[in-house]
């Protein structure tokens, strides 16, 4: 064994001890760490020869970019839609490292990490109150999911027309619908050669509003003459939550013949919501889903989870088999998960999900949704009353879309870039109607009405200053 491996393998405990307090020290002071931070960093490392050994490489981690590490993960960082991470999903993913499992089989002389995962879909479909008739699988992120399910409906699509698209390409036209499909719906239909700009937009409804128009997507179904398509549709817009109405989608696919994807990558968390489960009244009449768990779950990163309706497996199967690698075949007759989604090796994400589920119950999960829209609602009504500030759209779920009352774009900017040069509080630039804006997106379980105030005195005297002129 080689000698610095032999010396971290001997000094297992104590490293670990070193990682944990170190962890427990950013955790504990992650209020008062900077939301932001203008370093810049040349990475100029050179390989060792021999190797530091991981209490040398551990303290160079720490002189040289643990000290500029952000508090992303902290109750004021409301810059696109981040999480934090709860204390039993951080356990949850320590344990996922530890044990190290691949979870990719679910039957036969394999592991239990499958199990734990079905178990893990099975409890995430009682939250959100989806129907059992759904499968679901875990990947890293909304990309991910979404291309898993765009997949599935690609296959669908071809065996509408008799082909088989997995196998031999995409011969035919694939027609898709959206109103306004997320970058990552776009990046997806850029990978599976559907083109990213080949959508056929729906106009969306008016006023305040990014729902489509359902008067305007029936009138782009009747377009095409009775031919299959996919229809994109929104549970959370990113500019301002909007969500489209699935009762009455769910309607139209009663008469017309399509695949329904719901992106509800953070909007599909409004169904804990007490006061705002109805956003989601009838999306469970989708063909699939895509929803990040490390977004209003709090999980840690690249952990998001797929659902598609079971009947559907056969397109994942088709389009996800490995027929030709005789090392994985599975003797049982049952399918596992790398005949089901994009990755064949993968660690095991359902852990963490599982301690959060477990830990804090339907109740718990539901409390820290419903916080994060009263956050929303509270900044929400003070920019509304401020006279230096206008929303831009009504506040839908936890999200809060603004400006700077009769500023230039430029100004806008400059006022965003010193808020969050302040490190005490980050959110993101926009573009909502052709105005320039800016979003603050209330997801992390920490924050509290004591942060948004703070926050609220914080760009007051920001106004006061003037500064951004």
């Amino acid at each position: 064994m080689n000698e610095r491996l032999k010396k971290d393998l001997d000094e297992m405990a104590s490293i670990l001890d070193e990682v944990k307090n170190q962890g427990l020290s950013y955790l504990d002071h992650l209020q008062h760490r900077p939301t932001s931070n203008t370093h810049k960093i040349s990475p100029d490392t050179q390989l060792p020869i021999d190797g530091w050994g991981t209490q040398n490489t551990l303290k160079y981690f720490n002189e040289t970019f643990e000290k500029i590490m952000v508090s992303s993960s902290g109750p004021k960082y409301w810059g696109f839609v981040t999480g934090g991470t709860t204390p039993a999903s951080i356990a949850g993913d320590w344990l996922t490292t530890i044990y190290d499992q691949n979870a990719f089989k679910a039957s036969g002389q394999g592991d239990v990490s499958a199990h734990i995962e079905m178990e893990t879909i099975r409890l995430l479909l009682e939250l959100f109150n989806l129907p059992k008739n759904l499968s679901g699988g875990f990947v890293s992120g909304a990309t991910m999911s979404n291309v898993t399910c765009l997949a599935a409906a690609r296959q669908w699509i071809g065996k509408q027309q008799g082909k088989d698209y997995a196998k031999e390409g995409i011969s035919g036209p694939i027609h898709v619908l959206a109103a306004l499909p997320h970058s990552s719906v776009l990046k997806a239909m850029s990978l599976l050669g559907l083109g990213s700009v080949n959508i056929t937009t729906i106009k969306t409804n008016h006023g305040h509003r990014e729902s489509m128009d359902l008067q305007d997507f029936e009138k782009q179904i009747l377009h095409l003459s009775g031919a299959p398509f996919i229809l994109i549709s929104s549970a959370g817009t990113v500019n301002t939550a909007d969500f489209d109405d699935f009762e009455g989608i769910a309607q139209l696919k009663k008469k017309f013949n399509f695949w329904w994807h719901i992106d509800a990558a953070f909007g599909g968390f409004a169904s804990c919501s007490k006061s705002h489960r109805h956003l989601v009244d009838g999306w469970e009449y989708a063909d699939s889903f895509t929803i990040d768990c490390h977004k209003w779950l709090n999980v840690p990163y690249e952990n998001a989870i797929f659902f598609i309706k079971e009947s559907h497996k056969i397109f994942q199967i088709e389009t996800f088999q490995n027929s030709n690698a005789p090392y994985l075949e599975n003797q049982s007759g049952t399918v596992d998960y790398l005949n089901l989604l994009p990755e064949n090796s993968r660690r095991l994400k359902a852990l963490p999900v599982w301690f959060a589920l477990l830990a804090y119950g339907k109740s718990g999960i539901q409390e820290m949704v419903d916080d994060s829209i009263e956050h929303a609602q509270f900044f929400g009504d003070w920019i509304e009353k401020h006279s230096h500030f206008e929303l831009l759209a009504p506040i839908r779920l936890n999200t809060v879309c603004f400006t700077l009352n009769d500023y230039s774009d430029e100004r806008v900017t400059k006022f965003l870039s010193i808020l969050n040069e302040t490190g005490k509080v980050f959110m993101s630039p926009t573009l909502y109607r052709e105005k320039k804006g800016i979003r603050a997106a209330f997801v992390n379980w920490r924050t509290t009405s004591e942060d948004v105030s703070y926050v609220m005195e914080l760009m007051h005297s920001l106004i006061k200053k003037r500064n951004f002129l």
